[in-house]
């Protein structure tokens, strides 16, 4: 299928989508025929739950997930909020704003921040969604909080990051400004919640509400992602007709085989289902961060029950021969800003057989309609996979490991004890009963490493959990480490820091199919941070949470090791990666 027909008049101010399968453009077909067949899109539309899953208790959640399908044309019809608030925060003098969310809450608003940078005039948006100490540190040192907004964004109200990062930026916000720090800070969530009773206790400048039959990481286009972008000076007005060119494009008068959003589910979900489950994102620089935002889409969505998309964000590129045949390939190119690399490996990959699905963005503030297509294709997998795309199962578990963790902090004063399997220096490293058995013989950490890279199979993949602070020397040296293992193993590499991949890839990794070897790094805190009104500090609730995540792992029978490095954890990174360059020589 090299074109889906309804985007053959290359309208100019939609982007446009191309699907290049090869040997599976026959089996596409079918199922986009039988998706018509079945009245697939106008089901969507109508919300039958039984498209995705027959348990009663499954529909009612779904019933009341599917908030999505509307919101663009309900947002452009409540535009004035949105814009005088954009005006009220230009007004009042803010020169930064500091989004404090996680997951679907955060991921949005980073992509405006990745995506417009600073828009002349406006404030600067920050995102912070990490309890690691040095990166909490990181971000109150880049602002000036006199006049910073916060906006603390939690759609449930009570998770936890978002709690605890309104606890501590409040006390530091009362210490620069008074009585008076409630006027800096805003909330979105939805009514009824914890943090709406909080923010009018606070006094809080704003709060807006979530719509409770969106799921977080289906709220880009709600008050979650517009009511940042608003703030920071994006056109919202624009970019919200965008997304509601693309909501009648896939509207349920239009056919499964021209639903640009349906034609792409049904891509993604029978080439899974053939093998190619690896969604491998390759984006232009002006929009690299559309992929993280993906990343958390599909993952959350579809990775349960043993089945999954498994999404591919910020991989180098290689070859065509450094990949397995697990692989499709997305290409979101924006015309201005084209890599004539990414073009050449884009071609070359399509050259060698691998399907390639193309997105061609013809402007930024068209980043409105890639959400919308998106969650559409991502429904529409979803269904085909037959799992429910719209709850979290797994992300719930490795939130009540972490609850555990703690208490037993609060009652004993310290996390439990644990053995190292091997002891390298300043370096440890540590594995359950299960996975010990397989570093039988490690001494070293080279020889962890070697041993656990060892196991990884045709069609796997290999993940990198950081709870570390992500700087430039980090990131790079995980990059690298991403590479060698990808062009020696021919398998897909992901990375993620913690604890935001927990609200994304998490799910993924303890749901879906168990062909995930997952190395998980963790490191000394050379300083903390304490938390208003907690017993915890920030360095306590990080290592809580990378030990709930290794536990959830660990009762899912995943090959998993944690390596903990010192306080010198660029010196500990470049160990580990010169650790994982020997192994894949020997």
């Amino acid at each position: 299928m090299s074109e889906n027909s309804q985007e053959r008049s290359l309208d100019p101010g939609m982007n446009h989508q191309t699907c290049v399968v090869g040997s599976y453009d026959e089996a596409v077909r079918t199922v986009l025929d039988d998706l018509q067949a079945e009245n697939f899109v106008g089901r969507i539309w109508a919300k039958d739950p039984a498209l995705w899953h027959e348990d009663p208790a499954h529909q009612a959640v779904i019933r009341n997930a599917l908030g999505w399908l509307s919101v663009s044309e309900q947002q452009i019809r409540h535009l004035s909020p949105l814009q005088a608030f954009a005006e009220e925060v230009k007004n009042a003098g803010f020169t930064h704003i500091l989004l404090l969310g996680m997951g679907g809450s955060s991921l949005c608003p980073e992509v405006f921040r990745m995506t417009f940078g600073v828009i002349p005039g406006c404030p600067e948006l920050h995102v912070l969604d990490s309890t690691v100490p040095s990166q909490v540190r990181s971000f109150e040192e880049r602002v000036n909080l006199e006049h910073t907004l916060c906006i603390v964004a939690s759609k449930s109200g009570s998770t936890t990051e978002p709690l605890v990062f309104q606890k501590y930026f409040f006390e530091r916000m009362r210490q620069a400004t008074g009585d008076r720090a409630g006027e800096n800070f805003v909330a979105i969530t939805d009514p009824g919640s914890l943090l709406e009773r909080l923010a009018k206790e606070l006094r809080f400048r704003k709060i807006f509400p979530g719509l409770p039959d969106i799921g977080g990481r289906y709220s880009a286009l709600s008050n979650f992602g517009m009511v940042p972008a608003a703030a920071m000076g994006v056109d919202v007005e624009v970019l919200l007709r965008q997304a509601e060119r693309m909501r009648q494009r896939c509207d349920s008068t239009v056919s499964a085989p021209d639903n640009p959003g349906v034609t792409l589910g049904a891509v993604l979900g029978t080439l899974a289902k053939a093998g190619r489950d690896k969604v491998t994102f390759i984006t232009s620089p002006a929009v690299s961060d559309v992929g993280a935002w993906l990343e958390q889409l599909i993952a959350e969505s579809t990775g349960k029950e043993g089945k999954g998309l498994i999404p591919v964000d910020d991989e180098p590129l290689g070859v065509p021969q450094a990949y397995g045949d697990d692989r499709v390939f997305v290409f979101i190119r924006y015309a201005e800003g084209a890599v004539p690399e990414q073009d050449a490996t884009v071609d070359a990959l399509q050259s060698a057989g691998h399907p390639v699905v193309r997105i061609d963005c013809t402007s930024l503030l068209n980043l409105g309609q890639e959400f919308f297509r998106w969650e559409m294709a991502t429904a529409t997998a979803g269904s085909l996979l037959g799992i429910n795309a719209f709850d979290q199962p797994n992300v719930q578990e490795s939130k009540d490991f972490t609850r555990f963790y703690l208490e037993e902090f609060k009652q004993n004063g310290r996390l439990p004890d644990e053995s190292p399997v091997i002891t390298d220096g300043d370096v440890r490293v540590f594995a359950d009963d299960a996975n010990r058995q397989a570093l039988a013989g490690a001494s070293s950490l080279a020889g962890a490493v070697a041993a656990h890279l060892s196991r990884v199979r045709s069609g796997d993949y290999v993940a990198i959990n950081a709870y570390l602070e992500r700087t430039p020397a980090v990131h790079d040296a995980f990059r690298h480490i991403r590479a060698g293992i990808r062009d020696a193993k021919q398998v897909a590499t992901t990375l993620g820091y913690g604890p935001r991949f927990l609200h994304s890839t998490g799910q993924l990794h303890k749901g879906g199919p168990n062909s995930g070897v997952f190395l998980q790094v963790t490191a000394d805190q050379r300083t903390d941070l304490d938390i208003p009104d907690e017993p915890y500090s920030f360095g306590t609730l990080a290592a809580a949470q990378a030990l709930g995540d290794m536990k959830s792992l660990c009762t899912r029978n995943r090959r998993v090791i944690r390596i903990h490095l010192g306080c010198d954890v660029d010196d500990g990174v470049k160990r580990i990666q010169k650790a994982v360059e020997d192994a894949l020589l020997s």
